[in-house]
């Protein structure tokens, strides 16, 4: 795949994640009532406080990730914000794979998109090893 193919896939990828992550920090900041009663069904306390506060922190997260140099940050980030929702859902024994991991499914598109868009993620996660090399570093043509 050429690499603007790949940036192309990363950033549709990548919008896909910022679309849904600024669409769930909207519903927090107004915060919808939906909002409110999932708070509550999850443990937490249903106060507009508390779900406006996760509402910044998910839209600072995600303005982190879409700025492409911070973007790494952003991902990082994003990832903890998701590590804390399947660890919501599984404190309450939500469905494992409805719920409890849609927060994984969606730090790896995030992760995914990030590595299509940007080169230098790719350099520092090599899914394969370089032509002429065997997994553990050492040359075939020594």
């Amino acid at each position: 795949m050429s690499d603007k193919r790949k940036r192309a896939a990363g950033w549709v990828m990548s919008g896909l994640v910022i679309a849904f992550m600024a669409l769930d920090a909207a519903m927090k900041l107004v915060p919808l009532d939906v909002v409110l009663e999932t708070s509550g069904a999850l443990g937490y306390p249903p106060t507009t406080e508390l779900a406006r506060g996760l509402g910044i922190t998910a839209l600072v997260c995600t303005a982190l990730y879409a700025w492409p140099r911070t973007a790494m940050l952003g991902a990082i980030l994003l990832t903890a914000y998701m590590g804390g929702t399947v660890a919501s859902h599984l404190r309450v024994g939500n469905p494992l794979f409805t719920h409890m991991l849609f927060g994984a499914y969606l730090a790896v598109l995030a992760w995914g998109g990030l590595f299509l868009r940007d080169a230098r993620i790719r350099a520092l996660l090599p899914l394969r090893s370089p032509a002429g090399t065997t997994a553990e570093g050492a040359s075939l043509h020594a």
